[in-house]
């Protein structure tokens, strides 16, 4: 293994994150950042406006974890139960269709933007944004969209899961069909999501040792990979997200590589100097972190033990970037940047995001401290859920009549 290799394989895990993270904080609370100061003195208020959304949300305090399945609930209505009883009890192939259904939902979960809605056919109600996205996905998903099989609703319940070939033939024309997205109702980063689920469908066709072993070609296939690597059923949460990385780095768009190893979402900051060759990286790894989440309860259901849940981080996005930018615990040190359009790849992005991860470390062990809750009770998904990501959008509809985040971003439907 040459030593670039070697240097971005030590980018791929959650522990890189959150220590270029917690770098980036260390130097906004020494006032050396470009682009942001650091209120931490505003903290209190981030954290009781999240103590009091949780309490709203959760009144016993059961809250569950932070991850895509949330929003496959609304009203109570657990749709993947629903759909789930047709697998006649047997955990193993639900656990396949459970992660089928969660890779793709959450790789179709970057911001919607502000005009997009979703319209229900199951229950007749309008959505937006991650709720809007995860139903429609939801939808295509239970009609046999990403499978070489017809509709679950005329009896096949073949349909209920993704196909490596299916995902990469996958139209343009098939995902606005079923995002119901039109001029009058658009989707941010169509074409972005479209390639992304193709990416994976060629992947999952060219892996069969990852994605295959057990059937053909299918993210669902993960689960067995998985599972062959567990100790006695238990699995630890940063093993999963650093399989997720390395496995499905192909499938990011062109960004940044080192020594041949695509580096997914990982960007450029002058500020994080190292003495190797990943000087000036940021890892981030939002969506994939997002899916690390979101496939441990199908774990669970499985009869797996999943541990160290905590060693995952927080999510570098905007509704939780949003919470600390609409508190002040960060202020842009140029205030005309709020009105501008930043790159996803801009410094000013990388910097926000980067804080983000590291101030909700900060944040989750205050809210403990108020709700008298430890880690073991309150993890960091469960503060998350509870939480840090209702109460910013809560806030961001409070000063902005559309709900959209403080520092607006381009984004091209593959980052958050």
């Amino acid at each position: 293994m040459t030593d670039e290799k070697a240097a971005a394989l030590s980018l791929l895990n959650a522990a890189a994150v959150r220590t270029r993270a917690k770098r980036m904080l260390a130097l906004g609370l020494d006032d050396k950042l470009p682009h942001f100061r650091v209120e931490l003195r505003r903290l209190d208020e981030a954290v009781d406006r999240v103590v009091a959304t949780t309490r709203k949300n959760y009144p016993s305090l059961d809250v569950p974890l932070h991850s895509r399945w949330r929003h496959f609930a609304p009203f109570g209505h657990d749709l993947y139960q629903i759909l789930s009883k047709d697998f006649t009890g047997d955990r193993v192939i639900q656990a396949r269709a459970a992660f089928d259904l969660v890779c793709v939902s959450v790789l179709l979960d970057a911001g919607a933007g502000p005009q997009w809605h979703y319209h229900d056919p199951m229950m007749g109600a309008e959505f937006t944004r991650s709720e809007g996205l995860a139903l429609a996905s939801f939808v295509m998903f239970a009609s046999g969209d990403f499978s070489l099989a017809t509709s679950i609703a005329h009896g096949r319940t073949d349909a209920f899961r993704a196909d490596g070939k299916a995902l990469s033939q996958l139209s343009v024309e098939t995902l606005r069909k079923g995002f119901q997205v039109t001029a009058r109702n658009p989707l941010v980063g169509v074409g972005g999501r479209v390639e992304l689920l193709r990416a994976l469908g060629r992947l999952v066709l060219s892996r069969p040792d990852v994605f295959g072993r057990e059937d053909s070609p299918r993210p669902g296939g993960f689960f067995d990979y998985l599972a062959a690597k567990a100790e006695d059923k238990v699995i630890p949460a940063p093993l999963i997200l650093g399989e997720l990385l390395q496995q499905f780095g192909p499938i990011w768009p062109s960004r940044l590589t080192l020594g041949g190893v695509p580096l997914g979402d990982c960007w450029r900051h002058r500020a994080i100097v190292t003495d190797d060759a990943t000087s000036g990286l940021v890892p981030l790894h939002k969506l994939s972190q997002w899916l690390a989440y979101s496939l441990i309860e199908p774990l669970q259901q499985a009869g797996f033990t999943v541990t160290d849940i905590d060693g995952l981080t927080g999510l570098a996005e905007y509704r939780n970037g949003g919470l600390f930018v609409d508190t002040g615990v960060l202020a842009l040190r140029d205030p005309k940047d709020a009105a501008r359009v930043h790159d996803v790849a801009a410094p000013l992005v990388v910097e926000w995001r980067a804080l983000t991860v590291a101030l909700l470390d900060r944040l989750a062990l205050a809210v403990r401290a108020k709700l008298n809750r430890n880690a073991a009770a309150l993890p960091l998904a469960k503060v998350l859920q509870g939480g840090s990501w209702a109460a910013g959008r809560e806030l961001a509809f409070a000063r902005r009549a559309d709900g959209s985040p403080p520092i607006k971003v381009l984004s091209d439907g593959t980052v958050f």
